[in-house]
């Protein structure tokens, strides 16, 4: 198998920076490149960082010529403050990635949306991940994948107060969680990534939707490398 190229947006958040190495770590990789607001502490030979205006990505649509494009970028309404602000994050900058990747003819575009997922929905944030979904989906990529993640489990680098209240309470009650109630249990951002990973790899063709309760859901290792954890294959 010839060695692949990836981009990933969203590499400092929960899911992107467990994903990001896991890409740095896998054989398959040969060169993998993240757009980010400011450089992350990270230093690799296969890593490219290309700091970015997410407002203006079509600045950058020559990085986007790569098999894989992984898009992790996400905000929360109480972050963003304004829903204007969130569209930004959540609609409009996946939105112009997945054309970029389009025009690019990039393979595969990976993204993160949410549990809930639906333009239908009554619930902005369900609304806005549903929308989302569906512009991307109507675009000419080879292959579409998206992950709708309950409850995300990990170490985020911010305090989010009303998150960790929820870790706690459902993962109190995850054994009641069955059936068709089993998509709603926590699941560990480490098992988002491992699935982002291998749903690329396999290169299927046409629009994927991953429900919570069909990402991986293995235990995670981790091995250390210069004091730093990493995420074991």
């Amino acid at each position: 198998m010839s060695q692949r190229s990836a981009v990933v947006l969203g590499a400092s958040g929960l899911v992107g920076q467990e994903l990001l190495q896991l890409l740095l770590q896998s054989k398959l990789y040969q060169h993998v490149t993240v757009l980010v607001r400011n450089e992350l502490p990270l230093n690799h030979e296969k890593l490219r960082q290309v700091v970015v205006d997410f407002s203006n990505l079509t600045q950058y649509e020559d990085e986007f010529a790569v098999d894989d494009v992984y898009c992790c970028l996400g905000t929360t309404m109480k972050k963003a403050k304004t829903k204007a602000k969130f569209m930004k994050v959540d609609y409009e900058y996946p939105l112009s990635a997945a054309k970029c990747a389009e025009k690019k003819k990039a393979s595969n575009f990976l993204a993160i949306t949410a549990i809930g997922a639906d333009l239908r929905s009554p619930f902005f944030y369900n609304k806005v991940k549903g929308q989302t979904e569906e512009d991307i989906a109507s675009l000419y990529i080879r292959s579409t994948h998206f992950f709708r993640p309950s409850l995300l489990l990990g170490k985020r680098n911010e305090l989010r107060v009303g998150e960790k209240f929820g870790e706690y309470a459902l993962k109190s009650c995850s054994f009641l969680l069955v059936g068709k109630y089993r998509k709603y249990k926590p699941i560990k951002a480490c098992n988002v990534a491992k699935s982002m990973m291998k749903a690329a790899t396999q290169d299927k063709a046409g629009v994927h939707v991953h429900e919570s309760n069909d990402i991986y859901t293995g235990e995670c290792y981790y091995s250390f490398t210069n004091g730093k954890r990493v995420l074991s294959k």
